[in-house]
């Protein structure tokens, strides 16, 4: 421990810690731009300066360690004086036009202008002398150079926290811009569309590319019978932004607000997340019983299918051929759902509401996206774009009441509500691969070995006497990591270290999802997988298997699982992807 002195306050902190995390301590707030709480400090704004008695030069906080008997003061007139003159420095190279960007009222940037009364330009713009591209060509996050103020969170986490290397900076100094290394396009470059560059972007220069529009157009198409389902992360992170204590589970409102913007029925993507559970579970236990080519990963993540595709395509025979949950939906949808109502399905605008920018990718990635006839999911949008819906649309998200969802899609069990977080798929694929392997019950459904937030987990689950080894990644730093200790143990000629894996590109799994609201934190990450965990608690059927709706579904509809009609709905394929495409 180490003691020392803040604004004339003592404290006493562990050795290591840094002079922003002890301002918190004694309540002072110092700003940051550059850095997030998610990565490591890259001391790039500057605005977070502090004194220290006895050195002769202003510190940087994010970075500085506290030091025995250190005295520090992290706010004076001149410090002061220093932050403005730092926020007006940025401000000459960035656009003016806050009412037209997609951070507007929830930009950092200008949060803190605001706060330290920045009215006027004392310094000459400088972005004419600049060639800034904008760049949409994913169709799943926008670039926008232009107001790109160089902190650096996009590149730390794509570089280092998903090991993508999709982004970097050009140039230097003043000509300093964000691009793809090579200056190609985003398409070109190894982006997998994960889109957790546009969740640590402090203001407007990543963002997630808007459909809202296309989807205004659809629900005022008569001709159009539209459609939605929500995801399990949607519901407890959409209230942040409403003003609902983090984690608060909003199912019932989610369901009444898309209903009053116009659409004809909403279903649970937790519904498909248990289908998906019934498909994988009996592949699992076929692969398992036989020893055949183990591990079988299981995910319901598109950018961790193109992180496979892209990094480890010799692992694509060991990849569970299932879809994601959202795709299972919307295949139902304009099949099982349009015969039971006697609906044209040419006519369905089937809307999924994510908490992923790479769903926009996933919709149309192969032809197994068009198993109903046409394209399954039309459009995909995420929470931060439903969340503007509901704002245009004037209605009172507080106030409206909750209600149900329509037919047996919009139903679901506990299991399918966990797949939103880290582990949560592992978990609900254990409970029904149990029955699977046993022919019994579980007494205690849950299995906390697989919870948290710690990037690789490993356990081994007793099945009635049977050992199942199994592991989860999340982040794709973590699942590259995994993924190399398998490959290295295959190319001894050794066996799998594990019998089944989970991996979700996004720290947290899908609450920590690119297309959630900002501000991201684990701390926001465990609030959020709380709320689902407690819906999976409320649930009556907490397995898979014993949710009526997917029952009804493989009677009157499906089949058997595995099955011709089962693996011609909800199965697809992968292939080797090229990992630039210039």
């Amino acid at each position: 421990m180490i003691k020392a002195t803040i604004n004339g306050k003592q404290i006493e902190v562990k050795e290591g810690t840094t002079i922003l995390e002890a301002a918190r301590l004694v309540n002072m707030r110092i700003p940051v731009l550059c850095k997030h709480p998610d990565l490591e400090a890259g001391s790039g704004c500057g605005i977070c300066i502090v004194k220290a008695k006895g050195i002769g030069k202003m510190l940087r906080a994010c970075s500085t360690m506290v030091e025995n008997n250190m005295d520090i003061t992290t706010h004076d007139p001149e410090i002061v004086s220093v932050r403005r003159t730092v926020l007006e420095l940025i401000m000459s190279n960035h656009p003016k036009d806050c009412l037209t960007c997609a951070r507007n009222q929830d930009c950092e940037l200008q949060r803190l202008c605001a706060e330290f009364g920045i009215r006027e330009d004392y310094f000459p713009n400088i972005l004419e002398r600049h060639k800034y591209k904008y760049d949409n060509t994913t169709k799943t996050i926008v670039i926008d150079g232009r107001k790109c103020i160089a902190c650096g969170r996009c590149v730390n986490v794509c570089q280092k926290h998903q090991n993508v290397w999709a982004l970097s900076f050009q140039k230097r100094g003043i000509e300093t811009a964000l691009s793809p290394a090579g200056d190609i396009t985003l398409n070109e470059s190894p982006c997998v569309k994960c889109g957790q560059c546009s969740n640590h972007c402090p203001v407007g220069s990543i963002v997630e590319y808007d459909e809202t529009q296309k989807v205004w157009e659809a629900l005022n198409n008569k001709d159009k019978y539209c459609v939605a389902q929500i995801a399990p992360a949607v519901r407890v992170s959409v209230g942040e932004a409403f003003g609902y204590p983090i984690g608060s589970n909003l199912t019932g409102k989610l369901v009444s607000a898309l209903k009053k913007l116009g659409f004809k029925a909403v279903f649970d993507t937790n519904m498909g997340a248990d289908m998906t559970i019934i498909e994988e579970g009996n592949e699992f236990v076929k692969k398992f019983k036989a020893k055949d080519n183990l591990p079988l990963i299981t995910s319901c993540c598109p950018a961790w299918v193109d992180y496979l595709e892209k990094f480890h395509p010799d692992m694509i025979g060991n990849f569970s051929s299932c879809k994601s949950p959202h795709e299972i939906v919307g295949v139902l949808a304009k099949t099982y759902y349009a015969q039971k109502n006697n609906i044209d399905p040419s006519k369905i605008v089937m809307v999924s509401i994510m908490p992923c920018t790479a769903k926009k990718y996933e919709i149309s990635r192969s032809q197994e996206m068009f198993s109903s006839g046409q394209q399954d999911v039309d459009v995909s949008l995420t929470t931060r774009e439903l969340a503007r819906m509901i704002k245009q649309s004037g209605i009172d998200f507080k106030n409206i009441e909750d209600a149900e969802g329509d037919s047996v899609l919009g139903t679901y069990s506990g299991a399918g509500t966990i797949f939103g977080t880290t582990g949560g798929v592992m978990e609900a694929a254990l409970r029904t691969a149990y029955h699977l392997i046993t022919n019994k019950e579980l007494a205690d459904v849950e299995f906390k070995a697989v919870r948290g937030l710690k990037g690789i987990k490993d356990t081994v689950i007793d099945v009635d006497g049977t050992k199942v080894r199994v592991a989860i990644a999340h982040g794709l730093a973590n699942v590259d990591a995994l993924l190399k200790e398998i490959e290295a143990k295959r190319a001894k000629g050794e066996p799998s270290p594990y019998d089944f894996v989970e991996v979700m590109a996004c720290e947290g799994g899908c609450v920590g999802g690119g297309g959630q609201p900002y501000g991201v934190t684990n701390e926001l990450r465990k609030k959020r997988a709380a709320g689902l965990y407690k819906d999976d608690e409320s649930q009556k059927a907490r397995c898979s298997h014993l949710s009526p709706a997917v029952q009804t579904v493989y009677k009157e509809f499906v089949g058997e699982p595995l099955g011709e009609k089962a693996h011609k709905l909800f199965h697809n394929h992968y292939h080797k992807r090229k990992t630039y495409n210039k």
